[in-house]
């Protein structure tokens, strides 16, 4: 049996603040109190003027495992999300092969069982034509179906309308959609092409992937969810538009009643469309980092509740990939070792609290996906925790990057906290600056 006395924590848990002692036994939070006696033998840390929160659950990544592995790993991706302080992250199926058969999901599980210290959760993904294997799937194992509404490779993008009324009557489990209009994506590339030929500056990545293309897309998931009563979750909402269309559609519905949710990604609440002038490509991803503007009112909505959750969309690709042209470079930004890091920066600039970061990080992630026993810090719930310094420093350098692609938008940054120790089942996966090489992940259930 393994046990570990966690003492002199100031708890952040279900909006309280509290300090307490709390011990592990077997995976799992034995007990919370003021004053826990140790046991002989026992593992004890220390937490005096540390934070203890619920580890992040980051329900969208992309490890690139399969057939991306040169870009990144699931062993790779996953050692940098436990540094940062996540603790269980679920991957999306635009792989190679795709996700898009029970038989092809079963085999991410069996390579994240031997490689990953963080919990994991695998996406199946939808097709034009793969609605025999939806149905198939099942909603007490998969956190959910994916569907790329727009911008996707391969033939994930589900653009035929009779089979995205279909996905939505018959999908089993919760559907998760990227929204962009491709049609009116590729009109906006042509209008560049006119004026820039391929010299086109990224600059213009938010005005070629446009805020209209956006709504137009968010605005057929809804309707599709509202006509089948499907579970609906909008990854990665960009505008302020998107922000007024779901204050609109759940106007008196309170989380966790909603049967249409959304989240905001790192990538849209740390850049705005001035950075494109000293990042470049490197924060070029889709949807596109938009204005000032936009990125205040995401904000604004997760500070409000309208916005239920936050994850990545990490997404690593090759650093001579993003020094390519714009055309030629590929979308996606490295990000969940620096998600916490990023998110108490705001907090720190007076625009989140503490109590809303544990919530659009862990507790609406675990309800919202009906994860079995994640996600707070309760009595008999898996040990999946963080311990944080609110008032340590970090500075993201070369040489700090876990990331099989060794690069950051961050690099250089200096965060006024820092995770200090991480713990994934009960067991240490992450402390003062070192992964542990012990694999305590586990496949994530779901009670539905």
């Amino acid at each position: 049996m393994t046990a570990i006395l966690i003492k002199n924590a100031t708890i952040v848990n279900e909006n309280r603040i509290f300090p307490s002692d709390l011990l592990i036994k077997n995976s799992r939070i034995e007990k919370i109190a003021s004053e826990i006696s140790a046991e002989p033998g026992i593992q004890i840390i220390n937490a005096e003027g540390l934070t203890l929160i619920p580890g992040i659950i980051d329900d969208q990544v992309h490890f690139r495992e399969p057939g991306g592995t040169a870009k990144a790993t699931i062993a790779s991706e996953s050692r940098a999300a436990v540094a940062g302080g996540t603790t269980s992250f679920m991957d999306m199926p635009n792989t190679s092969p795709q996700t898009t058969t029970i038989e092809e999901w079963k085999k991410k599980q069996i390579l994240a069982a031997g490689c990953s210290p963080a919990n994991y959760g695998f996406f199946l993904g939808a097709t034009n034509t793969n609605i025999d294997e939806i149905r198939k799937l099942d909603p007490k194992i998969c956190p959910g179906l994916k569907v790329f509404m727009g911008s996707s490779t391969g033939n994930m993008l589900v653009d035929n309308m009779n089979s995205l009324d279909l996905i939505f009557r018959e999908s089993p489990a919760l559907i998760a959609t990227h929204c962009e209009n491709s049609a009116m994506i590729a009109e906006n590339e042509v209008k560049a092409r006119e004026k820039y030929g391929e010299n086109v500056p990224v600059s213009c990545h938010p005005e070629i992937r446009s805020r209209a293309a956006c709504l137009e897309s968010t605005k057929l998931a809804v309707e599709l969810a509202q006509r089948h009563k499907a579970d609906l979750h909008i990854f990665h909402v960009s505008t302020k538009e998107e922000v007024q269309l779901l204050k609109d559609i759940n106007r008196g519905v309170a989380f966790p009643r909603r049967r249409i949710t959304a989240e905001a990604c790192m990538p849209h609440l740390m850049f705005a469309s001035e950075d494109y002038e000293t990042l470049g490509t490197r924060i070029k991803c889709n949807p596109a980092v938009k204005t000032r503007e936009d990125r205040s009112e995401l904000i604004g909505a997760v500070r409000d509740g309208i916005i239920d959750i936050i994850a990545t969309d990490h997404a690593p690709h090759l650093m001579e990939e993003k020094r390519n042209s714009y055309f030629k470079a590929p979308s996606g930004i490295p990000m969940c070792q620096h998600t916490l890091y990023g998110l108490l920066e705001l907090r720190r600039q007076g625009e989140l609290t503490l109590e809303r970061i544990v919530e659009a990080t862990s507790h609406h992630v675990a309800s919202r996906y009906h994860i079995t026993d994640r996600g707070y810090i309760r009595e008999g719930y898996f040990a999946d925790l963080t311990l944080v310094d609110l008032d340590g420093s970090f500075t993201v350098s070369a040489d700090s990057l876990l990331y099989k692609c060794r690069w950051s938008p961050f690099e250089g940054r200096t965060f006024g906290s820092r995770v200090v120790y991480t713990l994934v089942n009960g067991a240490v996966a992450y402390a003062e600056g070192v992964v542990c090489a012990r694999n305590p992940g586990m496949a994530m259930t779901y009670c539905r």
